[in-house]
């Protein structure tokens, strides 16, 4: 294999670095308390075995395999196998119920499906008689699935490697020698804010086009540390989890379970963080509240460093020096210890993506001394088109474009790109495709500008950015973000039907639920919680604060806590957390109605099936304030 050619794959990065650096760490998985660590040439035999077990069961090139399941070594061992045999693998939420893996796994035509236990496993059973394509389940662990008799449609990962070990171990290097960079690598779903998801397909040279922009920008190094925990479905954890790992051989870890995340990451302290909009804004929430929960000392202490952290974080990250010695007070006494239980005091490289993130969560990270920054990207470019520099930040922007990237803006607003990592189409969908790139460009249908600096602003989605009656051009997502800024709120989605800004809000049940308890408030549930007088004007005043910061016209004017959460088994958001404005405007019609107009309450109904399978009608009376 040349040297060029080495590296053009990311089945071929991995023989390159089990070739050069075999017994330095690839990856380390956390198992009863105890990182166990892999080796490059120990992760290069799996993935060897594994790919050779496959093509003994029947895979061939063009065949589709779907990984279901958390982050685990297999999950990655399992993509490139397939990979170097001449499959695709496409990635499955870990939450997605039965129907969703069904819908997919049949659209696809997936052949086999890897994955990770029981939970897993009973889905695809589920609806195994509707996918006449699936020839076999593989399964990597086997608590509870000993009983389970299905013959041969049902294997243990093992059992498929003990298989690969069989054949003859050359054929997967010339596998990996056929394998070219402009051959598909994954499949990789959108996001689905409008409807079902579409499936992207993705070569090696795009992926690796992505990652390598990256890392331009920002260089890594075989010694960088990454906590792999966001779901490897998404594309954001595919480019930095697969992609910049394997270009630059640096070490993953897998954290023992998701609720071990946070002390996982104090452990590994690592140096790159990529997480979307939820991750950070539940951090902001997490330590705004045990702020309010701390003493009256602490609380000085962390008034006094916030003052000197505001004065100091400018946006190019220079201090000015009479507040230097404060800065260094400030960082011993509060923030270096506040980075710490967030896992963040060894970043050197922190970023947001994946949806729109507020400038007052992105100033708060800045002022913590986190080297925080903006990519800017989707699932069709590969996860990434523009990204902050470290010196050259904007909270009101996202950067400038990659150095791969050509970046316009169309008459109407709309954000074009072009470039090596713009995907090849839309799988078994020309119609999208063909809407989706024109001429060349990718269509983003993000509606954004270049400012006087080079840095791109994105405003919002092309189809959601309105012109209010007063001529106001108007973004419901800058107003959703600064109002979850609260940590008291969860979710918000504004509606501007009829010329009125009202919003709908979810308040974060544990936080709010804490501050109820501190003031003796009695509350039972979710919905009896959101409708207390206290919550209200609660939050009635984060509201205010809100709207006290923009034009009048833009401005909140009435607005009510819902009664639930906002759940992605609903479809009310996606699998990425993101909100699903259309469908919740269809579902919640008569409360957007009851917003535009002047009740002072509304009545819905909900539907409530009992563990039993029993349902019942509830009504709640939910109230309507106004601003």
């Amino acid at each position: 294999m040349t040297e060029s050619s080495a590296r053009d794959t990311l089945p071929a990065l991995l023989v390159h670095h089990a070739e050069t650096r075999g017994n330095a760490t690839a990856f380390r998985e956390k198992e009863f308390g105890i990182w166990q660590a892999t080796t490059w040439s120990r992760f290069h035999e799996r993935v060897r075995d594994f790919s050779l077990g496959l093509e003994a069961l029947g895979l061939e090139r063009g065949d589709r395999v779907g990984i279901l399941g958390d982050n685990r070594p297999e999950w990655v061992i399992t993509e490139i196998a397939v990979q170097a045999a001449g499959g695709v693998g496409l990635g499955l939420y870990q939450d997605a119920v039965a129907e969703e893996v069904r819908d997919l796994a049949d659209f696809a035509g997936m052949r086999f499906i890897v994955a990770e236990d029981q939970e897993q496993v009973d889905k695809i059973l589920d609806v195994r008689e509707k996918l006449p394509a699936l020839q076999g389940v593989i399964y990597h662990d086997p608590r509870g699935l000993r009983s389970y008799d299905h013959g041969d449609f049902l294997l243990e990962f093992t059992h498929v490697e003990q298989l690969g070990r069989n054949e003859d171990p050359q054929r997967f290097q010339i596998n990996v020698e056929k394998l070219g960079s402009d051959e598909p690598a994954i499949f990789s779903t959108t996001s689905g804010t409008t409807g079902r998801p579409k499936i992207a397909v993705l070569t090696h040279g795009q992926l690796l086009a992505a990652a390598r922009g990256l890392l331009a920008a920002d260089p890594m190094t075989p010694d960088d540390e990454f906590v792999s925990f966001l779901p490897l479905a998404w594309i954001g954890e595919q480019m930095l989890g697969v992609a910049c790992f394997l270009d630059v051989g640096m070490t993953i870890n897998f954290p023992e379970e998701p609720e071990t995340v946070r002390q996982d990451m104090r452990e590994i302290g690592p140096r790159t963080v990529f997480s979307p909009p939820r991750i950070w804004e539940n951090m902001v929430s997490e330590v705004q509240v045990k702020i309010e929960d701390a003493s009256w000392l602490k609380r000085r202490v962390y008034d006094w460093a916030w003052k000197v952290g505001t004065a100091c974080a400018t946006e190019n990250g220079t201090i000015n020096g009479s507040l230097s010695w404060q800065r260094h007070l400030a960082e011993w006494l509060c923030f270096f210890w506040i980075k710490d239980k967030l896992g963040l005091r060894l970043v050197r490289n922190a970023y947001t993506g994946g949806a729109a993130l507020g400038p007052d969560v992105f100033r708060f990270f800045r002022i913590l001394g986190i080297p925080f920054k903006q990519i800017y990207g989707q699932t069709e470019a590969a996860g990434m088109s523009a990204i902050h520099s470290s010196n050259d930040v904007k909270f009101q922007t996202v950067g400038r474009p990659l150095s791969h990237v050509e970046l316009k803006i169309a008459d109407d607003g709309e954000i074009l790109l072009r470039g090596p990592s713009i995907f090849s189409f839309y799988y078994e969908n020309p119609e999208a495709t063909a809407e989706a790139i024109v001429d060349g460009w990718f269509c983003s249908g993000d509606a954004g500008y270049l400012d006087e600096d080079g840095h791109l602003v994105v405003i919002d989605r092309k189809k959601d950015v309105v012109r209010l009656p007063d001529g106001t051009v108007f973004s419901p997502q800058f107003l959703e973000n600064k109002l979850k800024f609260s940590p008291y709120i969860r979710e918000a989605v504004v509606f501007t039907e009829g010329g009125r800004v009202t919003a709908m809000l979810v308040i974060d049940f544990a936080n709010t639920g804490r501050w109820a308890e501190r003031r003796h408030i009695a509350y039972t549930t979710f919905t009896d919680l959101a409708q207390k007088e206290e919550v209200y004007t609660l939050i009635d005043g984060h509201v205010r604060e809100v709207n006290a910061d923009l034009p009048p016209a833009s401005r909140v004017q009435r607005y009510l806590l819902l009664h639930k959460e906002l759940d992605a088994d609903d479809a009310e958001l996606t699998r990425t957390r993101k909100v699903r404005r259309r469908f919740i405007a269809e579902s919640y019609a008569e409360i957007v109605q009851a917003l535009q107009g002047n009740a002072d309450v509304v009545t819905v109904n909900t539907e409530v099936t009992y563990q039993d399978g029993r349902t019942a009608e509830v009504e709640t009376r939910l109230r309507i304030a106004s601003v």
